[in-house]
């Protein structure tokens, strides 16, 4: 009964958090129209606080390792639930590259549009051009673009390759990307963080998103690497962030048998 109730509580709390922030960022686009200084500040209100508010109802505390970068900044990382844009957004002013579906979520999709997340169509390799466009244009307005180059997510037993298309744009101008590695952990009295945290293979969202609510807390951390990776060809530079990222990851589970993943 206590765990539902808690559920309940966060539940309610995570959709008035949602209509104050998002509230707060439409505020913010009508009284500074333009871009500049005020309307950033808005925007790094709404979706910072957002997250760290997100964060701190359902019981999430983050802990991070290393020096995160400094926008504009072209960021690579491991992908393990729809909570890393939670996880990430709590601490670095950026614009996310998401799955299309994202945009119909209730409340989150509304405000990660708003807020300028970039919405790729993974099934449609002609949308690509499109997406390099607004990443391009993400980081000449200095913002951090943060890309999870897997395609997918996983339940964190390995780090899955790295895909060159969306690097592009990185590789064209000679741009430095920084990387980092998301791992999560559960305390032994919870369900283990592949199964309640992670979002992967065949999981439903609503029955894993409840399970998530159910939980006490749980950790996230998020691990910079110490410098920036370079290379003038997309495929040499996946491959360099693939190596830098698992060189440093911390599986969530350790296990021999083939993973499952659900595309996003």
């Amino acid at each position: 009964m206590i765990r539902i109730l808690r559920a309940a509580i966060r539940l309610a709390a995570l959709i008035a958090a949602t209509i104050v922030m998002q509230t707060t960022w439409l505020a913010g686009r009508q009284v500074f129209p333009r871009h500049g200084r005020a309307r950033r500040w808005t925007r790094k209100f709404a979706m910072t606080w957002w997250a760290k508010l997100l964060a701190m109802i359902i019981g999430m505390r983050i802990r991070i390792e290393g020096k995160p970068p400094r926008p504009p900044f072209f960021l690579v990382a491991n992908h393990l639930s729809y909570i890393d844009i939670i996880t990430i957004a709590s601490h670095l002013e950026c614009n996310f590259v998401a799955k299309n579906d994202i945009a119909g979520w209730p409340g989150m999709g509304a405000l990660a549009s708003g807020v300028g997340t970039i919405f790729i169509d993974r099934k449609n390799f002609l949308d690509i051009p499109r997406v390099i466009r607004l990443i391009n244009e993400s980081l000449d307005e200095g913002l951090g673009v943060v890309l999870f180059p897997e395609g997918t997510s996983t339940m964190g037993d390995k780090i899955m390759p790295f895909s060159p298309a969306l690097l592009e744009p990185a590789a064209r101008a000679g741009y430095p990307v920084s990387y980092a590695s998301i791992s999560y952990r559960t305390p032994p009295n919870e369900p283990p963080a592949h199964a309640a945290v992670c979002w992967w293979g065949d999981m439903d969202f609503a029955p894993h998103f409840l399970k998530l609510l159910l939980m006490s807390k749980f950790e996230a951390t998020v691990t910079y690497g110490e410098d920036a990776i370079m290379a003038d060809d997309r495929k040499l530079l996946a491959k360099s962030l693939w190596n830098a990222v698992n060189g440093q990851f911390h599986p969530v589970i350790h296990q021999s048998r083939s993973i499952h993943t659900k595309k996003l």
